[in-house]
C-alpha cells in the first residue's frame, strides 16, 4: 500500500473516530431563532383586530378595541413596520401608535394623541413603559427582528403537551426594560407559546402565554389569544386577535407620520 493511500485511510479512520464538535447551547439557541423567522417571512403584509382586556388586582376590567397592520420590510438592516390604532373606547379612540423596527439602533416610535392632536415622539428612555395602561410595553409591539437578541439553549421540555426549545434571549437594544426573556418554541411549527421576562434587576417581571394559533396561506401562523400577567403588580391584559388579512396592498405610504393623524 502507498504511503499516499495508508496516509488517505489513517485520515479516515480518525475521521470516524473522533466524534463530531458539539454545538454550543449559543449557537443552538441562535438556530433555532432563525429557523423560526424563517417560516414567518415573505408575508408582505398583514392586519387585524384585537380587543384589550385590562384587569386590576382586584379583577375590575376594562375594554378597548384596536386595529392593528404590519408590513414587512426587505432590507438586512432594517426591520418590520408597525401600526396599531385605537377605536375604543370614545376617550382613546384615534390614539395611534407607529413603529419602525432596528436591529440594533434604538427603535423609531410616535404616538398621536387625538386629544392634542400632536405627533408625539416615544424616548428610547421611556419604551419599557407601559403601553396605554396595559401590562404590555411599547417595547413588546417593535417587530422581533432576529439580530435583536443574543440567544442560548436551556433545554427541551414539554409545555403540556407540546414539545417545546426553551431558549433565553437577551436585549442587545439600548435602554431595553428587561435583562433577558424566557421563550418556549415548539419543535413542530417554531411558534411561541410562552415568554418570561426578566426585569432590570434580573427578577421574573411578567409571564406573556399564547393560544388559539391558526394558519394562513398555509404557512403563516397566528395566536388569537395574548395573556400577559404583570407578577409584580398583579395586573393582566389580554388580547384577543381576529380577522387577520395578509397580502392586503399595504404600502410605505400606510405606515408614515402623517397617516397617524388620518386615521378614524
Amino acid at each position: 500500500m502507498s504511503v499516499s493511500k495508508r496516509l488517505s485511510l489513517g485520515i479516515l479512520f480518525l475521521a470516524i473516530a473522533l466524534p463530531a464538535v458539539a454545538e454550543t447551547p449559543q449557537e443552538k439557541g441562535h438556530a433555532i431563532a432563525i429557523e423560526a423567522d424563517s417560516r414567518d417571512t415573505g408575508f408582505k403584509d398583514w392586519k387585524g383586530t384585537l380587543r384589550m382586556v385590562l384587569m386590576n388586582r382586584h379583577g375590575e376590567t376594562s375594554e378597548r378595541e384596536l386595529r392593528m397592520r404590519s408590513l414587512e420590510v426587505p432590507a438586512e438592516d432594517e426591520g418590520d413596520k408597525t401600526l396599531i390604532v385605537f377605536d375604543n373606547p370614545r376617550d382613546v379612540k384615534g390614539t395611534a401608535l407607529l413603529t419602525f423596527t432596528h436591529i440594533l439602533e434604538p427603535d423609531d416610535q410616535w404616538l398621536y394623541l387625538p386629544a392634542l392632536k400632536r405627533v408625539k415622539r416615544i424616548s428610547s428612555n421611556n419604551k419599557s413603559g407601559p403601553f396605554m395602561g396595559s401590562e404590555f410595553a411599547f417595547e413588546d409591539f417593535s417587530a422581533q427582528e432576529v439580530d435583536k437578541y443574543k440567544y442560548e439553549w436551556l433545554r427541551d421540555e414539554k409545555l403540556g403537551d407540546i414539545d417545546c426549545f426553551v431558549n433565553t434571549r437577551y436585549p442587545q437594544y439600548g435602554n431595553s426594560g428587561y435583562t433577558r426573556q424566557i421563550t418556549w418554541v415548539d419543535k413542530e411549527h417554531y411558534r411561541v407559546h410562552k415568554i418570561e421576562f426578566y426585569d432590570r434587576k434580573d427578577a421574573l417581571l411578567k409571564t406573556m402565554v399564547l393560544t388559539k394559533y391558526r394558519q394562513y396561506l398555509d404557512r403563516y401562523w397566528r395566536t388569537h389569544d395574548m395573556f400577559m400577567e404583570n407578577h409584580q403588580t398583579g395586573k393582566t391584559t389580554r388580547l384577543v386577535w381576529g380577522d387577520y388579512e395578509f397580502q392586503s396592498g399595504l404600502s410605505e405610504k400606510d405606515f408614515s407620520k402623517a397617516t397617524l393623524q388620518r386615521m378614524r
